[in-house]
């Protein structure tokens, strides 16, 4: 009887330093550098993986972590359950525990995008695309077919996308950051809508998200902005012709080569400010926060007409004469 209990206790013995022994090198193995193929290294965790995906999903990606060791880490851990789909970032000096905490913790990387005020919908598209962390999910999807994705009742998307720095997860799509950008716009233009200056000659928040654009494209000094929103309000007024370039340049589309002449200023589009009265069908472009509450805060003023020295700065006239000086000076003056 004493020997078998010896042999118990022997075996006993055995068995918890073989415990012990697996958990030193468990935890050994837990906290020490992964080997890389390379650093960083960028990967995407899919909704709905498992511990093991996971891990197979790194070692794919050069982060070489075993398999099973990894499984079995999240679950003795009690992470198997709550590790986060997302995009992250490994790198050398990164250790299993380390990996599998940044997971659970959803620790993500980020990036950003900057669309830029003045930029078209064309433009901000091209960037969407050109961005390699961005997921395209818009390839053949037409305009109207986007407008309704977002719940818009307009006819264009142009100038629906508020300019500004959108910080995203690499592997967002393309319309989750279009839909950030469309809603800003949308909460912008009713907060400023909802103060706006009395007895403009705009009957929508649309018509001044489109007069707006028109300001955005022509003014290059900040200062100049609500002066020029003026000259535009009071040709609204009088029904002028609005006779701004930057729509024409928008309704020629890719005929436009860098130059207008003549004849580009008598071709009628809907577009044309020459042509026709009133405000374009649609904004010409993305419009900055400054421009559109200049748009519906515009300098009082008795000015018609202005043209650009040169230096993103505008001279303002009363009348014809005034202007045509002043065109005189800053226009054909240059080429002297």
């Amino acid at each position: 009887m004493k020997h078998a209990k010896a042999i118990f206790r022997y075996g006993l013995l055995l068995a918890v330093l073989a415990v012990a022994a697996a958990a030193a090198a468990a935890w050994h193995w837990a906290n020490a550098p992964v080997e890389f193929t390379a650093s960083p290294i960028d990967y995407t965790v899919e909704p709905g993986s498992t511990p093991r995906a996971i891990a197979r999903l790194m070692s794919q990606q050069g982060i070489r972590v075993d398999e099973d060791a990894f499984v079995a880490l999240a679950r003795v851990s009690g992470r198997a359950k709550s590790l986060k789909a997302g995009a992250y970032e490994a790198q050398r000096g990164d250790t299993p525990w380390k990996l599998l905490e940044r997971m659970a913790n959803g620790d993500m990387t980020q990036t950003r995008l900057t669309l830029v005020e003045g930029w078209t919908y064309q433009r901000i598209r091209q960037a969407l695309r050109d961005d390699p962390k961005i997921k395209q999910t818009l390839a053949g999807v037409s305009d109207k077919q986007l407008l309704d994705r977002l719940g818009s009742h307009e006819t264009s998307p142009e100038g629906l996308f508020y300019p500004d720095t959108y910080v995203f997860t690499p592997g967002t799509s393309d319309f989750d950051i279009l839909r950030r950008a469309y809603q800003a716009q949308q909460k912008l233009l009713a907060t400023a809508w909802a103060g706006r200056d009395p007895d403009l000659p705009l009957q929508t928040p649309y018509q001044a998200l489109i007069l707006a654009s028109i300001v955005e494209k022509e003014t290059g000094h900040s200062a100049d902005r609500r002066l020029v929103a003026g000259v535009f309000v009071n040709r609204l007024r009088l029904g002028m012709p609005l006779q701004t370039d930057p729509t024409v340049i928008y309704g020629m589309g890719d005929a436009y080569h860098g130059k207008l002449h003549k004849k580009d200023l008598e071709t009628d589009t809907p577009w044309n400010t020459y042509t026709r009265t009133g405000l374009p069908p649609t904004p010409i472009a993305c419009a900055g926060r400054a421009s559109l509450l200049a748009a519906l805060h515009p300098d009082g003023h008795g000015y018609l007409y202005f043209v650009s020295r040169g230096d993103g700065t505008s001279e303002f006239s009363r009348d014809l004469k005034s202007h045509n000086r002043a065109v005189a000076k800053y226009i054909l003056g240059q080429h002297h």
